[in-house]
Parts: C-alpha cells; structure tokens; sequence
C-alpha cells in the first residue's frame, strides 16, 4: 500500500513537500502537546491514543491530500503551562505543523494559544479545554479564530450539572476544586446557576495540585453539614481528596466534573463509596460512532474508552484529519476554513471508522458536503470554535459508569433564560 501511495510525478511530489507540515511526500504531520505525565496525565494519555487511532482510520480509508499518511508529533506538556509553550513553539516554528491538538487542561491551553498558535496563525483544537476564558479570548478578538474545542463550554456545563445535582436532591452542597483557571471558571459558573435555581453552597474550597493530603480542605469542607461535595478535580488528586472526605465521614454523596468519569479515580476511591455520585459530560448518550469507538478503543490502545477525554480526543482527530482533506493541502489557513465545513449540516451524514472515513474522503473528491458525527454526537462549531450540542448525564454504578440521562442545549439555553441570563 504504501509503496503505491508514494507513484507521484516529480511535480506533485515537490508541491507536496512545500506544504507546511511535509515530513515527505506522503506524511502530514499534525503536533500534539498532551498532558502525558502530570496531574492531568490520565487525560492525556488516552486523547492521544484517541487522535493516533482517528488518524489510523483515516489514513486506512485513503490518507489526506493526495493519499498522505497522517502522523502526529507529540510532546509532552507535563501538566504546565511553560513546558507547553516551549514544545509548541518547537513544533510550530521548527517542525512548521499546520495544527496543534492540545492541550488537554485550560491552564496549558490558553498559554499555547496565546503565546504560539494564535500569533503564528496556526489552528488549535483543544479536546478538554473548558474554561469560558477561552470563549472570552475568541470574543475580544485575541485568537485570530484559529481555535476549537470538542468540549462544551464551562459557561453551559456549569448549568446543566447545576440542574442535575438539583434533581438528585443535592440542594446543599461544599465545594473543593483545583486552584486553576478550570477549576475557578467551572465552579463560578455552576455556582451561579445553583444559587439561581435555589441551591445552597455551604463553602468552597480550592486546593493546589500534587498534594500528599488534603485533610485541611477537607475539614473545612465537612463544616455546615453539606449534604455532599462538589468536587472539580483531575482523577488522581480527585481519589485522594474523596478518600479524606469519606473517612473523615463526610456524606457519601458527589457531583463530578466531567473529567472525573475515570476507571482510575473509581478504583483508587472504591466503588462502594460511589454509589450516589454524578457528574455531567458533553456528548450523547450512544450513536453510530459511539459504537465504533466503544467496540474498538481498548484493542487499539489498552484504555477504557470511558477514560477522560477518549472520545474527545477521537473526534478532535477525526474533525482534523478531515479538515485537512477537505483543505487538500497542510496549510493552517486552508484548514482552519475547512474545519465548519465537515461538520456542514446539510452534508451527508459521516460517523466514525475506516469505512465511513473512506466514504467521506470520496465525497470531500466529488466536492460535496459532509457532516462528521462523532463520538460525542452531532456537533457544530460557532464563531469562537466552541462546539454546540448536549449534555450526557450520568451516574457511577458498581464501579461503572452509567448514562441515565441527557440536556440538550435548548433545555441548557431555557434553564439560563429562567435565571435571566
């Protein structure tokens, strides 16, 4: 196969190789810069297994731009913010990627976007990023519109576990949460819409990163007697607080961030502390390519596919290897104005895998529209690169996670208008 892919003419071949992002004549390469070791190392390593086995699809359908092999570049970020911008900056300026995909957590991507990807006009589409600060630097016009996320917003997730903790009868609530811009962002956000729909947060919290014990915030949460924790963590930090907060005898009742939906938080934590814990995600709760992902992940790279930022990671993949062909070419501009458009919703419908990646390539060469529906489900971006669509509600259950529900984004966007907002 390979061998068939590099029969070009000299011509073609030396266009090809003046593109951006060339490793040869038949390799695209598209740099990563992922949360590898680190607090959030657990996200990381499985949205990078996600975006090579996207690209691995893609490129077992047919390759971009002329055949191309997809490859990735991946550096990692070490959960910091300076790490992140030097590894960017190599990959931008040394290897001239066309694209970043990363980092996972808000504190690494706002300094790559900021200090690399949205100067040098490079596109970046982060998988977990959450922070409305991202939102915020689209608005005041400081990306240059080269930045995505397959994420929703903290801005409309903040709202909807609102709503669902409610619903659990968690009307009083203490809160510890990471000291970071994710952290601070989230809880803001989902404290505002708690008081709005009648909660009560008895304190909050925020405690830094890497600690051996957090026995002190945990005390201080425990006071006023909550009838649970709110806690915004990442999955190692996250087992270490719940373990205090359970055996200093704090309620056995918990509201999850997104990232916390971990086979690793769970096991560190025990199953049978997590009977009565919730968390909302973006995403639905099944289709097409959620079968695909769920059926396949694991063999491809020895992760649970319910790992934080899996599927994320899948779609970020997917949505880039698309845009790249749909561009024809590794040039950042190209691909930045190709990204909406194989998400186009009067296109054909295109889900996850091989076969329907392949159908999606020849349509992308007929010149027609397509619409990638992903592992999170349909999804669109709007003018600051954040993605519209639901919320996937759940709970854990013997050790597993489990969707009982969804949000929509009309039920999302009906909650703030009943708050005024």
């Amino acid at each position: 196969m390979f061998g068939k892919r590099i029969l070009f003419t000299a011509t073609a071949a030396a266009a090809l190789l003046a593109g951006a992002g060339m490793a040869s004549a038949c390799e695209v390469t598209v740099g990563l810069v992922m949360e590898l070791t680190g607090p959030a190392g657990a996200y990381g390593q499985a949205g990078t297994k996600s975006v090579e086995m996207a690209f691995r699809d893609i490129n077992d359908a047919g390759g971009v731009a002329g055949g191309c092999k997809l490859v990735t570049d991946t550096r990692d970020s070490q959960s910091q913010g300076n790490v992140a911008v030097d590894a960017a900056t190599q990959l931008v300026q040394v290897k001239k990627v066309p694209v970043i995909i990363g980092g996972i957590i808000s504190s690494v991507s706002i300094p790559i976007l900021t200090s690399v990807t949205a100067p040098a006009k490079v596109v970046q589409v982060s998988p977990a990023s959450s922070s409305p600060t991202l939102t915020q630097l689209a608005r005041d016009g400081k990306t240059n519109g080269v930045f995505f996320r397959t994420i929703t917003s903290d801005a409309l997730q903040g709202v909807a576990s609102a709503k669902y903790a409610l619903d659990q009868g968690l009307k009083k609530l203490s809160i510890i949460h990471v000291n970071d811009d994710f952290g601070a962002n989230m809880v803001a956000e989902f404290t505002k819409a708690y008081k709005a729909l009648g909660g009560e947060i008895v304190s909050d919290t925020p405690y830094n990163a890497k600690q051996a014990s957090y026995q002190p915030e945990v005390t201080k949460a425990m006071e006023g007697a909550p009838d649970g924790l709110y806690l915004v963590a990442t999955p190692v930090d996250g087992a270490t607080i719940a373990r205090q907060w359970v055996s200093q005898g704090g309620p056995q009742k918990f509201l999850l961030n997104d990232g916390m939906n971990s086979e690793d938080f769970i096991k560190a934590v025990g199953a049978k502390y997590l009977e009565n814990a919730y968390g909302t995600s973006s995403g639905t709760d099944t289709t097409a390519s959620t079968d695909y992902f769920n059926a396949n992940y694991k063999a491809f790279s020895e992760i649970d596919p319910g790992a934080p930022a899996a599927v994320q990671g899948y779609d970020a993949g997917a949505i880039v290897g698309l845009a790249i062909a749909q561009a024809g070419k590794a040039d950042s501009a190209a691909i930045q104005d190709s990204i909406r458009k194989v998400l186009d919703p009067k296109g054909t419908v295109i889900h996850a895998g091989k076969e329907e990646f392949a159908k999606a390539l020849a349509l992308i060469k007929e010149g027609k529209p397509i619409k990638y529906e992903g592992v999170i489900g349909p999804v669109t971006f709007d003018q600051y690169g954040d993605i519209t669509g639901p919320f996937r509600l759940w709970k854990i259950t013997n050790g597993e996670v489990a969707t009982v529900g969804q949000m929509s984004a009309a039920d999302v966007d009906a909650i703030k208008a009943k708050m005024g907002n």
